[in-house]
């Protein structure tokens, strides 16, 4: 007999506030929404197998509807500014729990405001929790330049050193990452066991954080005009399935 198929369920959370793009989500890019190309991203993947978005707004339940994916309205005060995201992911988990006792083994967090992605990294990173072991798994890239330990202090026009280190050269620069927000994988169990640690802000990861590394520049994140267009010519220019 042949082992079951894991159920991962891809939560796309959209909520209808933005101060740096004003409804950046459905944005008309390269002729369909920008949530458009997120849905379109799980819903090829060979690993998912649910797509559910979560949302405050009918526009964005209308055009997620329209681009193939469920939608679970999200209550006012899951969706504020301030409102932390494992509590948005854990009431879709719960709001399909109850409804009809469906239960998934991997949780996948895809934001909906990332339009440019590499075709493969959902799977990637799903089958890494699955093979690795591990409580969650996101992708991270090489923060480069933007090294913390080359950054300033600016006070006025002074400039101070925000590290006393005096590195040069950035081949004598410890490897540090930052998450390129692509994908987040996590474990179920774990995403549901972390309501128990409301004073985490980062327990939904659990305590064996897994990585997958990712090239620059292979994710676009919409959260400025100017990303708005360069992923337009990102698409433009058929870099992106």
């Amino acid at each position: 007999m042949s082992a079951r198929r894991p159920e991962v369920l891809a939560i796309i959370p959209a909520r209808g506030g933005s101060v740096g793009v004003p409804s950046k989500n459905i944005l008309p890019l390269a002729g369909k929404p920008v949530i458009c190309y997120t849905i379109d991203h799980a819903r090829s993947s060979k690993t998912v197998t649910r797509v559910v978005v979560s949302t405050d707004r009918e526009e964005i339940a209308s055009a997620a509807r329209a681009c193939g994916a469920e939608v679970i309205m999200r209550p006012p005060e899951y969706a504020t500014a301030t409102a932390r995201i494992d509590y948005a992911l854990r009431h879709v988990f719960d709001t399909l729990r109850e409804r009809e006792g469906y239960k998934a083994d991997v949780v996948v967090l895809l934001y909906a405001n990332i339009p440019v992605r590499e075709p493969s990294v959902t799977d990637r990173c799903v089958r890494h929790l699955l093979e690795k072991g591990g409580t969650s798994v996101r992708t991270f890239v090489d923060v480069g330049k933007c090294h913390p330990l080359w950054m300033s202090k600016i006070d006025g026009d002074r400039e101070m050193p925000y590290s006393q280190l005096k590195a040069y050269r950035r081949q004598d620069l410890p490897k540090l990452y930052v998450h390129d927000g692509a994908c987040v994988a996590i474990r179920a169990d774990v995403l549901d066991e972390s309501r128990n640690h409301p004073d985490d802000n980062f327990a939904l990861f659990g305590s064996d954080r897994r990585a997958v590394i990712q090239e620059p520049h292979q994710t676009v994140e919409i959260d400025t005009t100017y990303d708005l267009l360069l992923a337009e010519a990102i698409i433009a220019k058929g870099k992106v399935r």
